[in-house]
């Protein structure tokens, strides 16, 4: 791999993560309605901050198997910031990489420590169609800056190149118009605020399509898990409540390079049916509250609320 394609996925993966990790990770809502949505702005709020945790995880994973000209015994320099990174000998065709945290992400808003282990067949290339490995979260915890808090994440993940290709071949110059990546697998995810440990399943489809070199390059986000009767699932589990919930994205989710990888279309909806609880987050809405027209970057996204019966909307921005 060239240098500079390294630098351009570099760049890339970093501003993918900061995307994530500020989208709409909110500690606190304002709007209101009047009735108590309390629990279920707490399920939104662990669900993103769950998700962020992982994609950090499989970004930094990403950005490894990247360079998987590298990927020989011992250790290797040039991993994701304050990491050390080791790989372990070959045992039956496979081998480990070993990813140690001990310091800030590279926009510097999270501190992490703990381990990630990705496990691969040594002779086959992260870019070929198909390619899988397997992600095990050892005492993951990361630290939100801002507030101090932290979620430590154990757990194994599958972590498919469903297309093959590299996300530095998204260039004009390579052919390349479209790379699909899957994530599917269990986490056991403890908020350490209240000291609750819950397993969240997660199940989602990352399709990044246009080009590197001039910025419109797209990530496009889906659910593909089922249970309970329900589908397009991309967590479902308990909250820390003890009840049974399920999230869906019902309209694909999308990231513009181009606005700093803002949500700029979409529809999630988080669902508590035992309780007839449920929020439904639509994104791509400007700073009046209007739906986003010709390309425009979002500045807010819409939440339609149903507690028990009741309902309501408020905006919040992102």
């Amino acid at each position: 791999m060239k240098t500079k394609n390294l630098f351009t996925f570099a760049f890339i993966m970093i501003a993918v993560m900061a995307l994530i990790l500020a989208g709409c990770s909110k500690d606190k809502t304002t709007e209101k309605g009047t009735t108590n949505t309390e629990s279920m702005q707490q399920l939104t709020n662990d669900n993103n901050n769950v998700m962020n945790a992982v994609d950090q995880v499989v970004n930094d994973a990403n950005s490894v198997l990247n360079s998987a000209s590298s990927l020989k015994s011992g250790q290797m320099g040039g991993g994701p910031c304050n990491t050390t990174v080791t790989v372990g000998g070959i045992i039956n065709d496979s081998i480990t990489v070993d990813i140690e945290y001990h310091g800030k992400d590279c926009p510097e808003q999270h501190l992490r420590t703990g381990h990630i282990l990705i496990k691969k067949k040594y002779n086959e290339p992260w870019g070929d169609p198909g390619t899988t490995v397997l992600i095990t979260t050892n005492n993951f915890s990361i630290t939100k800056l801002s507030n101090g808090k932290t979620i430590i994440l154990n757990g194994i993940k599958h972590y498919q190149n469903v297309s093959g290709h590299y996300l530095w071949e998204l260039d004009s110059t390579m052919n390349v118009t479209s790379i699909t990546h899957k994530i599917w697998g269990s986490v056991s995810a403890t908020f350490t605020d209240d000291n609750t440990t819950r397993v969240w399943n997660i199940a989602r489809q990352h399709i990044f399509t246009g080009q590197l070199s001039n910025y419109t390059l797209v990530m496009t986000t889906d659910g593909f898990g089922s249970a309970d009767g329900y589908d397009n699932l991309e967590t479902w589990g308990l909250t820390r409540a003890g009840e049974n919930f399920y999230t869906q994205i019902t309209q694909s989710v999308v990231h513009k390079m181009a606005c700093n990888w803002a949500p700029c279309a979409g529809i999630i909806i988080h669902q508590i049916p035992s309780d007839s609880k449920s929020l439904t987050i639509t994104f791509g809405y400007d700073i009046n509250n209007n739906l986003i027209t010709n390309g425009d970057c979002p500045a807010r996204y819409r939440v339609d609320w149903v507690v028990n019966g009741n309902s309501g909307t408020f905006f919040l921005p992102l």
